[in-house]
């Protein structure tokens, strides 16, 4: 979160970063006057305090020296200051509360160099990898859902039926490749000098609220029990929506020492959001879903590091593409693209050849964002009270996190069975993954089961 003093003595920033971002749903004005209040009841409080306490102070000389009178006068003036004081302080709390919960509201301020711009068609191309010798493709490349349940290997009609829309069954050789893809990942990831974590996958409030998930995207999120629109406190806990949370807040409200830094986390998890699958064009398939799986790379780094492991973090993440033979691009982020708690993002977007959108590649198909590697600068850790020492002898400073998808393997999945796609129906799996799946070179399918199946592939 952004520091009250920061609003306070950079308003016209903080209202330029709002406009950057497109977002007119803070009032900056409010957040002011509520500071200027909550300031002067405390500097209220404070006069009161001092004034009671001296009075306190000469009670017992003006027993002492018999002036019983001037005593009890003084004894009624340090009730009526002690009673003052009670209701000062009461709105004073109340008036922080309300200021914190408008700060918790405000987006990070975006760096200098984040591109103006309303939404990802703004976004600035960095590169594109592995598009100078692109495989040889069917002639009509099969879009991965329909080519996934002629092959039986997604199973949409039973992922609905067993849980609801935006939920499926990944059957046989698919299977295998979601698992073969998580052991690749966290193999390329531990290369790098990644620890693994394995972490808890329902969170709290308080972690969701330390990443910024909460309270803004509250209804994008899975609660355990009860219905999002009651009090957190009821039933405090919701699913994963991403690692990053659970990474991140693992060390909330500690202080690290500099020799800790930089600690790079990778967590594998699923991960659970309501608002997959809301969009349209997006809806058949595997892109947006309700739960998928991804490994997270989360780091905790000093503040003049962050940039620079920002650059590096993107590199670590298109590894796995690059290894995978994926075809990909990086683009920044412009400003009204931005992440709620991010200072600076790229993302980085796999090509998957199939379907001919109006914003894929100049060789038709589309882009799918498989990273988004954000550098939050103090904004996670100041939510989370996450500090460190530069030496083990100065005060505490705010540490710097950032975090990227390493990658989302659902839509590395979608690139994988349509890039890999074979003139036969069949599905080649890249080299770097055969070793994860006893050698195996190709996907082929699978034959249906039931009834239904009968006259429709399956032999009596």
């Amino acid at each position: 979160m952004l520091s009250r003093q920061f609003v306070r003595e950079n308003p016209d920033t903080v209202r330029e970063a709002l406009e950057l971002r497109g977002s007119d749903d803070v009032d900056v004005d409010e957040i002011l006057s509520l500071d200027e209040q909550w300031r002067a009841l405390k500097s209220r409080g404070d006069d009161l305090r001092q004034e009671r306490n001296e009075i306190s102070s000469q009670i017992g000389d003006l027993k002492r020296d018999g002036e019983d009178e001037k005593a009890e006068e003084a004894i009624a003036r340090s009730q009526e200051l002690k009673d003052e004081l009670d209701t000062v302080e009461t709105e004073a709390d109340e008036l922080e509360a309300a200021l914190e919960a408008r700060l918790l509201e405000l987006p990070n301020v975006p760096q200098e160099s984040v591109p103006p711009g309303e939404d990802e068609l703004d976004n600035e191309e960095v590169r594109r990898v592995g598009f100078d010798e692109l495989r040889d493709l069917p002639g009509e490349v099969v879009p991965h859902y329909d080519l996934g349940e002629e092959l039986e290997l997604l199973d949409f009609e039973r992922g609905a039926k067993v849980t609801g829309g935006g939920f499926y069954f990944l059957k046989g050789d698919a299977a295998r490749l979601e698992h073969a893809l998580i052991q690749f990942m966290r193999d390329v990831h531990r290369e790098q000098g990644y620890t693994e974590v394995f972490p808890p996958i329902p969170v709290n409030s308080d972690s969701m609220t330390g990443t910024g998930q909460l309270p803004k995207f509250a209804e994008d999120a899975y609660r355990v029990g009860g219905s999002n629109d009651e009090p957190y406190e009821r039933e405090d806990l919701w699913l994963c929506p991403t690692a990053e949370v659970p990474v991140t807040n693992m060390y909330r409200d500690e202080i690290l020492l500099a020799d800790d830094l930089p600690l790079k986390h990778q967590a594998y998890t699923p991960n659970f959001r309501r608002e997959a699958g809301e969009h349209g064009t997006e809806t058949r398939g595997i892109v947006r879903v309700h739960q998928f799986n991804k490994v997270e790379l989360v780091n905790f780094v000093a503040p003049e590091e962050s940039d620079n492991r920002l650059e590096e973090l993107v590199r670590e993440a298109e590894e796995v593409l690059e290894r995978l033979g994926l075809p990909y691009r990086v683009t920044l982020l412009c400003g009204g693209d931005l992440t709620f708690a991010s200072a600076r993002t790229y993302d980085i977007e796999v090509w998957a050849p199939a379907d001919d959108m109006d914003y894929g590649p100049d060789r038709g198909g589309r882009w799918l964002e498989v990273s988004s590697a954000s550098n939050f600068e103090d904004f996670q850790a100041r939510r989370i009270g996450l500090r460190y020492r530069p030496e083990r002898h100065e005060s505490a400073e705010y540490l710097h996190t950032l975090n990227a998808s390493g990658t989302a393997l659902g839509r590395v999945m979608v690139a994988i069975m349509e890039y890999y796609q074979n003139d036969d129906g069949t599905i080649t799996i890249p080299e770097a993954l055969r070793p994860y799946m006893d050698g195996q070179e190709r996907i082929e399918g699978h034959d249906p089961v039931g009834e239904s199946a009968v006259g429709a592939g399956k032999k009596e």
